[in-house]
């Protein structure tokens, strides 16, 4: 009885906060630019909001605000978290809602919203652009096998069709902002009436990202540079605190979204982001290690494209050992073995030291062996506690350290072990 009350709840919640937000996108008329795909779009909404935080109000999806409650709450308010007690949380949120509406005051209200919409699951996006439409749809990267891709059944094709619901439903006078480098991109614009602008490493990408190397100082990496270039200026990036070159395909969709949107220069979109830009914690952060080591914090989550990108730039450190601890990646259904054994050869191409965690991170650990990774330099354990007990063993001054894998693994605590 009180489970079926409890539900009941729940899904009046959803009804009235769904209506509150549709009637504030229609009061306010905010400029919406929504955010999806399986790796990166956290980290394209940091940039895109560092690109146009100086020149417009804006407000971003807080926290992992990108759900069925998550966007409509980032609409009706500047929510980081959901506070305690929950009732009379969403109790001040509706009230002040319907004020908001009834008396709404525009010159408070932000010009543009930055939304993430996620999409674990069929209907999801579908759901989320009943709540708001966007004028410009993002897509950060799918990759070959997406994060929960499990919970599709058809699989990549049905995982694929429905992250490009976001574009597809974009009118003649919207913006599509696309990966370049993404295999499913050439599908996903074959059926948008919307203005395409792609960013990529592709020679073909509208925004071209070129040069990306790391800053070293001291023999120690402080950050990455890259150059983009777009319709014929060049303009050399720094990120500060930034390792992998995940970052330098944010800050080129950043600078998609912002010369579509405000048709700006890309001077002054670098200074807005050399400004304002900063790596979240968990996703490519560079910290300090004990035993005078670096570590790259990527414990947040991991799937096999960012997994890759990861692996790839520590191809780029040559003055010092790398070193990686990688767990599982999980919600990848009958994709997972292929995934992991396909990880462990590109391992033993970029790393000195790998240590696993979990049982799918072993096949990771036989293939880096078997494609010739020293049998010594290679371990496998079950717990992040036992990989964080031999990590600190083996950790020597000026190493760097990647710690990477699915969420629910717990690597960040191995970080917590680790940092200095």
């Amino acid at each position: 009885m009180a489970t079926t009350i409890k539900k009941s709840l729940i899904h009046i919640l959803h009804r009235v906060v769904h209506w509150l937000a549709r009637q504030t996108v229609r009061t306010h008329k905010p400029y919406i630019i929504a955010i999806t795909g399986s790796v990166g779009k956290t980290s394209a909404k940091e940039a895109i909001y560092a690109a146009l935080c100086e020149v417009r109000r804006v407000r971003k999806t807080q926290a992992n605000f990108n759900n069925e409650l998550g966007v409509p709450l980032t609409i009706l308010g500047d929510w980081n978290s959901i506070s305690r007690p929950a009732g009379w949380f969403w109790i001040r949120v509706i009230l002040g809602s319907f004020f908001k509406i009834i008396i709404p005051l525009r010159s408070r209200y932000p010009e543009v919203l930055v939304l993430e919409y996620g999409a674990d699951r069929p209907g999801d996006i579908a759901q989320l652009l009943s709540i708001a439409h966007p004028n410009v749809g993002v897509i950060s990267a799918i990759g070959e096998v997406p994060v929960h891709v499990e919970f599709y059944t058809s699989g990549v094709t049905s995982l694929v069709k429905e992250k490009s619901r976001l574009i597809h439903a974009l009118n003649v006078h919207d913006s599509a902002i696309l990966n370049g480098d993404d295999p499913h991109t050439n599908l996903i614009i074959e059926k948008t009436r919307a203005h395409v602008t792609t960013y990529g490493f592709s020679d073909s990408a509208d925004v071209h990202i070129s040069h990306v190397r790391h800053v070293i100082e001291h023999n120690r990496i402080i950050g990455i540079t890259f150059k983009l270039e777009q319709n014929g200026s060049e303009v050399p990036f720094v990120v500060k605190h930034a390792f992998s070159i995940a970052h330098a395909y944010a800050v080129a969709c950043a600078v998609a979204v912002a010369c579509e949107y405000l048709k700006l220069n890309l001077v002054a979109i670098f200074d807005s982001i050399s400004r304002h830009y900063q790596p979240m914690d968990g996703r490519s952060v560079i910290l300090k290690g004990i035993k005078n080591t670096q570590l790259i914090d990527e414990s947040y989550n991991s799937s096999p494209l960012a997994l890759e990108t990861a692996l790839k730039t520590m191809q780029l450190v040559a003055h010092t050992r790398r070193v990686a601890v990688i767990g599982d990646m999980l919600e990848l259904g009958p994709f997972s073995i292929e995934a992991h054994e396909k990880a462990g050869l590109l391992a033993a191409q970029c790393l000195d030291v790998l240590i696993t965690v979990g049982s799918r991170a072993k096949l990771m650990a036989q293939k880096a062996i078997e494609k010739g990774m020293y049998e010594a330099a290679v371990h496998s354990f079950d717990t992040a506690q036992e990989a964080g007990l031999k990590l600190q063993e083996i950790m020597k001054a000026g190493d760097i350290v990647l710690v990477k894998g699915s969420h629910s693994i717990g690597l960040d605590r191995v970080i917590e072990e680790v940092k200095a």
